[in-house]
């Protein structure tokens, strides 16, 4: 394990290199939350209710504060495109004649980038959450502490694996730009990142949460925000651990399966 412990240090060092531009370009990412808390008040005063997907209007911004949050952890930008990109232009020979695993490698180089995420984004959440304070339901309790720290790392996880699975889609298409535009379109979407699934109808919600998308975004937030008991968080838990050994198995198969496939010629 010490090669990858080294390759998690290396990556921890590149992203530090630029920390000033890294720091702005993660306050900037907080700035729509201002747009999201007037224009939900703007819909909530328009439509004269108390409750929109069962969801008054402070759990509402509290739902996306929590959102920025949970997607800091499943977020992935840049992965499958990085992969598809090494497996169609030949970078991948390098790593498979080296003894490191490659989906490993960028595990690795991922959890460095978001240790140094959460500690330049330390200020911007603080200030935004001190300034939607009013709207937020207060700390979970202290025995769902524990939940809410598996869900969010199973929720970092499974956005890697699911990434990943995406981006190796590459050994078997030249180009996957438009597989990658449908996935995050539908990412988007169907993870409650858009919108809370609780104003979906029913039998619509209930389909959309049989995929993995919900495991990523919308259960976690709702665990945090404490809108689970302990026996639907436990059901959640357990269907992201299932998530993930699935993810898992398709990504191993897909790599394995992959590399059959793979050449590359040239220096």
């Amino acid at each position: 394990m010490r090669k990858y412990w080294f390759v998690f240090k290396v990556a921890l060092s590149e992203r530090l290199v630029y920390r000033t531009d890294f720091f702005i370009a993660t306050f900037l990412r907080f700035t729509p939350i201002i747009t999201t808390v007037a224009l939900w008040g703007a819909v909530y005063k328009g439509a004269d209710r108390k409750l929109i997907g069962n969801l008054t209007y402070g759990e509402m911004v509290s739902y996306y504060l929590v959102v920025m949050i949970v997607r800091a952890f499943g977020s992935m930008p840049g992965l499958a495109s990085g992969i598809a990109s090494d497996i169609r232009e030949g970078n991948l020979r390098k790593f498979i004649i080296q003894p490191v695993n490659y989906i490993g490698y960028h595990l690795h180089v991922r959890m460095a980038h978001k240790s140094v995420y959460f500690i330049m984004a330390t200020v911007p959440y603080t200030l935004v959450f001190w300034w939607c304070r009013d709207y937020l339901p207060g700390w979970p309790a202290a025995s769902m502490w524990p939940a809410c720290i598996c869900t969010l790392l199973l929720s970092f996880l499974l956005g890697y694996l699911i990434n990943t699975a995406v981006g190796l889609l590459s050994f078997w298409f030249l180009e996957v730009t438009s597989f990658l535009f449908i996935f995050m379109v539908s990412q988007y979407f169907l993870s409650g990142h858009q919108f809370p699934l609780t104003m979906l109808p029913d039998g619509l919600r209930h389909a959309i949460t049989l995929l993995p998308f919900a495991y990523e975004t919308f259960y976690p937030v709702m665990i945090l925000l404490g809108k689970c008991d302990h026996v639907e968080t436990m059901r959640v838990l357990a269907g992201q651990c299932m998530w993930v050994a699935v993810v898992a198995g398709v990504v191993a198969i897909g790599w394995k399966r992959g590399l059959r496939r793979y050449a590359a010629f040239g220096g």
